[in-house]
C-alpha cells in the first residue's frame, strides 16, 4: 500500500526520534527483498544468558552486548546484489564503506569507522559448495556478522531433546521414515549418522553462551574453522570411496570416471579449499594482532586465537596430503588409459604383421617393370629387368636403414673413441707416477748411502 506525502513525512519524523535511552531509531524505508535474507538478532548480558532481540542493530550497555547475523542466500547472483541485500538489512546505521568492506572478494582485516571489521571470502561461483564468505564488525558493545549460507554452529538454540543424549540405534529397513522412538530407545536414518560423523562439532545447542565479545570473536572464528573441516572430512569421506570403488570397478567404472573428470574437479574443489585456508591464514594472525591491543578483549581469548591458527595450519596440510592422493589416482586413471590405447594398438600391429607378408608379396609380384630403366625395354640385351628393379629397391632400403642407423654408430664411435682417449691418458699418467715415485726412492737410496 502507498503511502501519502504527509504520512510518509511523519512517519520519517516519528522514526527519526530517539528514544528514552538515548538510541537513535532506524529511518523507515521500504525493504527490497523481503524474506530472502535471513537475519538473527541476540542479546548477551555477559553472565552466561542470552536472549533473542528485535532487529535495530543498536549496542549493548554496560556488560550487555548485541550479537547481528545476515545469512546472504546461496544462488545465482552477483556480488552487487549480496551489496544491496546487505545495504536493505544493514543501512542505516552502517555506512556504504562499512557495506562495501563487509561484502567485498578477498581477505581484508583493519578499522573502518571506528570498528574492527576482518573479512575471508573466497571468489566464486555464490552456490558453489566451495565459496565461503564470512564477515565481521566487533566494536566493544556489538558485533554484526555476514556469512553465506548456513554456518554450522554459528547459532544459538535453546537446549531440548538432543539426538546425542542417548545411544540410538540405526533403522534395518531401508523404509524407514524420520527418527522416532520405539522401545528400544531413539532410532535414526543411516544418512543421518553418517551426517553426524562428518562433523567436527556438536549441535548448536551444545554451545557455550559467550560472556564478552572477545568469546563471541573466538566463537565466530572458531565455527569457520569447524566448517572448513567438515568440508575437507566429506571430500575424505567421498575419496575414500572413490578409490574402494576402482579397486572393485572394472573398465566401464574407470571409463565413466574418465569422462566425467571426476578427479579433476576434486582437484579444483581443494585448490579453492586451499584459497580459503590461505586467507583465513592471512586475516585471523592480523585479528589477533588487533585484538590483543583491545582492553576489552580477554587475554584467554587471545591464547584461543592462536589455536584456531594453528589448526588452520594443519587443515592446510590435511588438504596437502588430500591432494597428493587425488594426484595419484588420476596418475593411476592415464596410465590404465595409456595401458588400453597401447593394448588396441598392439592388436592393430599384430593386424599389420599377418597380412605384411600378403602385401609385399602381391606388390612384388604385381609390378609392372615395363618403362623402368634397366628392364630390357628398350636395350633388348638387357632381359633381367624384374631382377634389377628388386635389387634396386633393396638398395634403397639398405640406404635408408643406413641413414637411421647411422646417428646410433656415430655415437658409438664417438663414445669407443673417447674411452680409448680416457683409457690411453690414465696409463701414461700412471706410468709417470711410477716413474717419479722410481727416482725419488733411487734418489733416497743416494743420500743414504752417502750419509
Amino acid at each position: 500500500m502507498e503511502l501519502t506525502l504527509d504520512e510518509s513525512i511523519g512517519d520519517g519524523e516519528e522514526l527519526d526520534r530517539e528514544n528514552s535511552e538515548g538510541t537513535p531509531l532506524r529511518r523507515g524505508y521500504q525493504k527490497h527483498f523481503p524474506g530472502i535474507v535471513k537475519q538473527k538478532a541476540y542479546i548477551f548480558d555477559g553472565d552466561g544468558r542470552y536472549y533473542i532481540k528485535e532487529w535495530d542493530l543498536a549496542e549493548g550497555s554496560g556488560n550487555e552486548f548485541c550479537w547481528y547475523h545476515v545469512e546472504l542466500p546461496k544462488g545465482n547472483h552477483k556480488l552487487t546484489q549480496s551489496a544491496q541485500y546487505l545495504i536493505d538489512a544493514l543501512c542505516p546505521p552502517l555506512k556504504l564503506q562499512d557495506i562495501l568492506s563487509l561484502v567485498s572478494n578477498g581477505p581484508f582485516c583493519g578499522h573502518v569507522d571506528g570498528a574492527l571489521v576482518f573479512r575471508v571470502n573466497s571468489p566464486g561461483h555464490p552456490a558453489s559448495n566451495f565459496t565461503f564468505r564470512i564477515a565481521a564488525r566487533v566494536t566493544e558493545n556489538s558485533v554484526i556478522t555476514v556469512s553465506l549460507g548456513r554456518v554450522p554452529r554459528l547459532g544459538f538454540s535453546p537446549m531440548g531433546q538432543s539426538l546425542l543424549s542417548e545411544i540410538p540405534s540405526v533403522e534395518s529397513p531401508p523404509n524407514h521414515t524420520g527418527e522416532h522412538k520405539e522401545g528400544r530407545g531413539i532410532v535414526i536414518r543411516e544418512h543421518v549418522l553418517e551426517f553426524l560423523l562428518t562433523m567436527n562439532h556438536s549441535e548448536e545447542a551444545d554451545n557455550p553462551v559467550p560472556r564478552s565479545v572477545s568469546n563471541l570473536v573466538v566463537h565466530i572464528v572458531d565455527t569457520h574453522v569447524d566448517h572448513l573441516e567438515d568440508v575437507v572430512t566429506k571430500l575424505e569421506m567421498e575419496l575414500d570411496s572413490v578409490e574402494l570403488q576402482l579397486d572393485r570397478g572394472g573398465f566401464a567404472l574407470k571409463k565413466q570416471m574418465l569422462d566425467d573428470r571426476r578427479f579433476p574437479k576434486i582437484h579444483l574443489n581443494l585448490q579453492r579449499l586451499l584459497q580459503v585456508i590461505a586467507h583465513g591464514e592471512q586475516v585471523f594472525p592480523r585479528v589477533k594482532e588487533k585484538c590483543s591491543t583491545k582492553p576489552w578483549f580477554a587475554s584467554e581469548d587471545i591464547n584461543s586465537l592462536e589455536e584456531l591458527i594453528g589448526r588452520l595450519r594443519r587443515l592446510k596440510e590435511n588438504v596437502g596430503f588430500i591432494i597428493n592422493r587425488v594426484t595419484a589416482l588420476q596418475a593411476g586413471l592415464d596410465s590404465w588409459q595409456a595401458e588400453q590405447i597401447n593394448r588396441k594398438l598392439y592388436y592393430l600391429s599384430f593386424l599389420s604383421i599377418v597380412f605384411l607378408p600378403l602385401s609385399i608379396i602381391t606388390g612384388v609380384f604385381g609390378m609392372n617393370v615395363g618403362g623402368v630403366p634397366w628392364t630390357g625395354q628398350n636395350s633388348p640385351e638387357l632381359k633381367d629387368g624384374f631382377r634389377n628393379v628388386v635389387f634396386l629397391c633393396v638398395a634403397t632400403l639398405l640406404l635408408v636403414l643406413l641413414c637411421f642407423i647411422f646417428p646410433a654408430l656415430y655415437t658409438r664411435i664417438v663414445a669407443w673413441r673417447r674411452g680409448t682417449t680416457v683409457k690411453k691418458g690414465w696409463s701414461l699418467n700412471r706410468m709417470s707416477f711410477l716413474k717419479r715415485a722410481t727416482g725419488i726412492q733411487e734418489r733416497g737410496n743416494l743420500i743414504s748411502v752417502s750419509c
